[in-house]
């Protein structure tokens, strides 16, 4: 007898359950690409560790590279919150802004190590992950822009000025954030944070200058 979708099992309607299994699944996809890295990561050990058969793994995901790619989003788009609120709540000012985005990122990232493996250690290791990388890479490159025109003003024709600047710093700040989590930089985490901060706000401010010398 076929169960239809929208049957109830001990009081859990099927789409509901559907959702649980898939929670677990990229829950389990999480810790395993967190921790022991993509090339350690496969259908069988996320079922093993999501205690699900494979079945209902290739209900939720068609496969692997689509459940890797949601684990990345995942963390992507909780960060990207967490930045963009404290971007809203902090002062108007370039420094107060550029402190805010860093600080609330960095700490998001490496408060749970898993977080940060999986966006920037893991990442560069698999073709999917690094397509929805230079995605993602993109689309922050175009958080910054919109950032930086409105704490410095739009100056006509540094369309293309403002784009360099914005993939220059996000390109920077994810292959410094990467160096110091392979201890390749001797900072503490306050140090880089603070680093970090200045490096983004002079890069933004003589990029703007620079604009308005041109215009001149």
């Amino acid at each position: 007898m076929t169960v239809p979708p929208t049957a109830v099992w001990r009081g859990i309607p099927a789409d509901q359950r559907r959702e649980q299994r898939r929670r677990q699944l990229l829950d389990a996809g999480f810790d395993l690409l967190g921790t022991g890295g993509w090339d350690a990561t496969s259908v069988r050990g996320v079922c093993r560790r999501s205690r699900l058969s494979t079945r209902y793994f290739y209900e939720s995901f068609t496969d692997l590279d689509e459940l890797l790619v949601a684990v990345f989003d995942e963390v992507v788009e909780e960060t990207t919150a967490r930045i963009l609120d404290a971007i809203r709540t902090a002062p108007r000012r370039t420094r107060a802004a550029a402190r805010a985005a860093v600080e609330t990122g960095v700490r998001h990232l490496t408060d749970d190590p898993r977080r940060a493996r999986v966006i920037c250690i893991e990442a560069p290791g698999n073709e999917a992950l690094v397509r929805r990388r230079m995605e993602v890479r993109r689309e922050y490159a175009q958080i910054i822009g919109t950032l930086g025109r409105e704490l410095e003003g739009e100056v006509p024709g540094a369309e293309a000025l403002v784009e360099a600047t914005a993939t220059l710093l996000i390109g920077g700040i994810s292959e410094l954030l990467i160096s110091w989590l392979d201890g390749r930089l001797p900072h503490t985490r306050d140090q880089f944070i603070d680093d970090m901060t200045e490096l983004v706000v002079t890069t933004g401010e003589g990029s703007a200058a620079l604009a308005r010398r041109r215009r001149r």
